[in-house]
């Protein structure tokens, strides 16, 4: 399990969800930090829904909210959940400059949830707690209408 320091670039890049190396996959991306009671109350949901979906074209990643020095702390929790999945720390001190890079008009407020298909289209999107089962429920919409029958 590690978790890897992450640039406005990146940010971009995580975003766009456009990566040739990802294979376009659905991305949930999930903005939290320890700090944040219900980004630590949801994150088992985070963890179900990887589990759940990661063996097909689906991607789970976490984003620590936290300044660089405090990955120790971060890296904690994450194995503390068993977090298998691709899991990143805000990389700079300046956490607005990679808030504006992800997602202009988000203010920052945590938890920060995103569902970006292949394309980079938003699927869903949820400032504060997400709903799981919305969440799944878009998913399980997304996936199956890609299936080749």
């Amino acid at each position: 399990m590690t978790i890897d320091p992450v640039d406005a670039e990146g940010m971009r890049k995580l975003r766009m969800n456009a990566s040739p190396n990802d294979g376009g996959k659905l991305r949930l991306v999930n903005f939290w930090a320890t700090w944040c009671g219900p980004c630590v109350s949801e994150f088992p949901d985070l963890m179900m829904i990887n589990r759940m979906y990661r063996l097909r074209d689906f991607e789970l990643v976490t984003v620590a909210a936290h300044y660089p020095d405090e990955k120790n702390e971060a890296l904690a929790f994450l194995k503390k959940q068993q977090a298998t999945n691709k899991n990143l720390l805000f990389g700079d001190t300046d956490k607005y400059k990679l808030i504006e890079a992800f997602e202009p008009g988000w203010d920052g407020a945590l938890p920060f949830t995103i569902l970006i298909d292949p394309t980079g289209e938003v699927l869903y999107k949820s400032q504060g707690p997400f709903d799981a089962l919305e969440v799944k429920r878009r998913i399980v919409k997304y996936l199956n209408e890609r299936k080749p029958w």
